[in-house]
């Protein structure tokens, strides 16, 4: 089977992830990269081999299938409208708008073009993931009654090089970092009902420590902790925290407590980890996480830590979905389910009041077990 054409769109930090998971797939290759800075594109394309073309001429190329949407959030919707118009199917980072009413809009555009949209996080196709979602399954903690996930850091400004984005609207911990531990949640418990929270600003300012901007000082607009509650369909009330306010913590990233047991669930900010399962009172015991793909160590993060980085799974899962008429994984409905969950913790807190969404959605089906992406044939 030939390769699915790839147009990707916006060539910032991010974008070498991608582009290092395309150039080690099969299942995919990317034709050429766009950017508002011509330049910019120009150097990634010369680093990668592909093409670097304006984003009107990646729309236009027909070689190109499926469109990665890499922009910053706030051009996430309008740039995905144009792909759609132009008939690419479209996979977007997250999160798939900055609005709950800018990602419906592009669900139903897609839908009614006969497309597919999806967006990212994909870390929930990660080996470490995915164990916890087969012990979950298998019911070895039995039924899931709660859950605490938290995503906690002092922010941007020290090591990103371009961070004040993030502080402004479209920013913050909760649109940024909350779409990670929200996917991972909804594909282990399924979808959410109704939330509660409160939402704090910890500084007015911040000051970037990192290279070019070093010294600039930066005016916050959003909210930089959020600690709400979730009430799933299921019954499970989780507590939910993320925050650029913190600089150490010992919470975990996410515990999940069930009637029989707990599980405690890796950093679903990336695939891998070491998921810790026990039994009632028992003693904590290593979830065997061998059997499933996308876990082994790819990289080495700015902190030294060697970390498993498959992002581009999701799109190698569009297009492997795209080419057997399968539901996709890393899908708009579950792209929308968590954005409204975000927005609606947002107004929970400003209208100190429960929300009680209108979205739902399927847990995606569980990634098979192999060794790689082949997998992704499997259904």
């Amino acid at each position: 089977m030939q390769p699915t054409g790839l147009g990707i769109v916006g060539c910032g930090v991010v974008s070498d992830a991608y582009l290092t998971g395309a150039a080690r797939s099969a299942i995919v290759e990317v034709v050429a990269v766009a950017d508002m800075r011509p330049e910019v594109a120009l150097a990634k394309a010369e680093k990668y081999g592909v093409a670097a073309r304006s984003v009107e001429e990646l729309l236009a190329d027909p070689a190109i299938e499926i469109v990665v949407n890499l922009t910053v959030p706030l051009a996430h919707a309008l740039v995905s409208r144009r792909a759609i118009e132009a008939g690419k199917h479209v996979y977007s980072e997250k999160p798939l708008g900055v609005t709950y009413a800018e990602g419906k809009a592009l669900v139903d555009a897609a839908a009614a073009a006969g497309l597919r949209i999806g967006a990212a996080p994909d870390t929930f196709f990660g080996a470490a993931h995915q164990a916890v979602r087969y012990a979950i399954d298998e019911g070895r903690i039995g039924r899931v009654v709660a859950a605490a996930a938290c995503f906690a850091t002092r922010g941007m400004e020290s090591w990103h090089p371009s961070p004040g984005f993030f502080f402004r609207q479209g920013g913050g911990p909760l649109l940024d970092i909350g779409p990670y531990p929200l996917t991972q949640l909804v594909n282990l418990i399924g979808p959410v009902e109704r939330v509660t929270a409160i939402a704090s600003q910890g500084f007015a300012t911040r000051t970037v420590t990192s290279a070019p901007d070093a010294g600039q000082v930066i005016e916050v607009e959003i909210a930089t902790t959020v600690n709400g509650a979730l009430g799933f369909a299921s019954g499970a009330n989780v507590a939910f925290t993320t925050s650029w306010d913190i600089w150490r913590h010992t919470r975990l990233p996410i515990e999940i407590y069930g009637s029989e047991g707990t599980i405690l669930n890796p950093d679903p900010n990336f695939f891998g980890g070491t998921p810790r399962l026990a039994i009632e009172g028992g003693d904590w015991q290593d979830l065997d996480t061998s059997r499933h793909p996308f876990g082994k160590p790819t990289r080495r993060t700015h902190l030294g830590l060697e970390v498993a980085d498959y992002r581009m799974v999701g799109v190698l899962d569009m297009a492997r979905a795209i080419a057997t008429a399968r539901p996709h994984r890393a899908s708009g409905e579950l792209a929308l389910h968590v954005l409204e969950i975000m927005e609606a913790l947002q107004r929970s807190s400003d209208q100190g009041r429960h929300i009680t969404l209108e979205t739902t959605c399927e847990r995606p089906a569980a990634v098979p077990l192999g060794p790689d992406e082949t997998v992704l044939g499997a259904g």
